[in-house]
């Protein structure tokens, strides 16, 4: 079989990048496969807000993969560390970083790829407006784009050349933000926040809130986000 040139993978986290990403996709004529995952994080708001993403995107189908990054820790998302509240320290990588994260969710995303014959995957990784997590760079991604080809049936058989597309990397957040309304992007549904209420309300405090707020400010429009 050869790949399939209207499917993509999308990994959605149901915040503003990823969802703008899918929305690009669906733009640019692909059939969005929507992958999210339940990996004991403590914002797991996130996962009803990727949900509402993959029906507003009209995504083909949306799977929900569970594994356990709370038996590893390391980081303020999955152990028993507080979130900062006082925005990143300079030339750091924050608490908030993830080990392997994008590593591991390429990996999956790549593997439900090769099985749908689709020879494209999204991510919506941001090398500008970001926290400085080093698997967010153009480095990173061009490195994993060649594992994908190098350790997969499909690709070493040459059936597949698998891409993995960043179309947001080298966008600011107001441009990401702009460039999704103009794709009718619903961003009330989107969710960023690393420490949200037990309702789902974000902190308001955190990193990406405050990547989020001067988003909305810088691109002019109103911030539907509710806060505590």
């Amino acid at each position: 079989m050869t790949a399939d040139s209207r499917r993509a993978v999308v990994l959605s986290s149901g915040g503003i990048d990823s969802t703008t990403a899918m929305a690009m996709a669906v733009s640019q004529g692909f059939s969005v496969f929507s992958l999210t995952f339940d990996y004991g994080q403590r914002h797991r708001h996130e996962l009803s807000a990727a949900r509402a993403v993959a029906r507003h995107l009209n995504a083909e189908k949306h799977l929900v993969l569970e594994t356990d990054f709370r038996k590893i820790g390391g980081s303020a998302l999955t152990a028993d560390i507080p979130v900062p509240g006082t925005g990143p320290v300079e030339n750091t990588i924050p608490v908030t970083y993830v080990p392997a994260r994008n590593t591991i969710f390429l990996a999956y995303a790549l593997a439900w790829a090769e099985t749908l014959d689709a020879a494209d995957i999204f991510i919506g990784v941001n090398a500008v407006d970001y926290s400085g997590y080093p698997d967010c760079r153009p480095e990173y991604i061009e490195a994993f784009a060649r594992v994908a080809n190098l350790g997969s049936k499909a690709g070493v058989e040459g059936r597949i050349t698998f891409a993995v597309h960043t179309p947001l990397i080298h966008m600011t957040k107001a441009e990401i933000i702009r460039t999704g309304a103009a794709l009718g992007v619903d961003y009330s549904i989107t969710s960023s926040c690393y420490d949200p209420s037990p309702e789902g309300l974000a902190c308001g405090l955190c990193d990406s809130c405050r990547i989020r707020k001067k988003g909305f400010v810088d691109a002019g429009l109103p911030d539907p986000t509710r806060y505590v």
